[in-house]
């Protein structure tokens, strides 16, 4: 099967407004905390051009990126709640659907001695 290249085009909508929102939520960090693109970039360890990808929420951008421009910006304690299995409601409904109705005594609960 061959690979298919990302574009917008291919990025489901919800994930593309995801992206943006986050690419929007790195630059008002920026700028609360007074640094020019460049700066953080630096500090992030890429580029300016990718910084500048990064906050107008490019598809085609690793996750890499956004995560370094992050914790640049001292917001690393973000990464914890990304697809936190806490949140996860379907998972957590679908597990609890596959566990046993009934609970069943072994022979190592039971004993003989009266």
């Amino acid at each position: 099967m061959p690979k298919l290249n990302l574009t917008s085009a291919t990025v489901p909508y919800a994930v593309e407004r995801a992206l943006v929102q986050v690419g929007a939520n790195i630059r008002l960090a920026r700028q609360r905390r007074g640094m020019r693109q460049a700066d953080l970039a630096a500090k992030a360890g890429i580029t300016p051009v990718t910084m500048r990808r990064v906050e107008s929420g490019m598809p085609t951008t690793g996750i890499a990126a956004y995560l370094v421009a992050l914790w640049a910006l001292g917001l690393e304690n973000e990464f914890a709640d990304i697809a936190s299995p806490d949140r996860d409601a379907e998972g957590k409904a679908r597990e609890r659907a596959r566990s046993p109705k009934r609970v069943r005594l072994t022979a190592q609960g039971l004993s003989d001695d009266f």
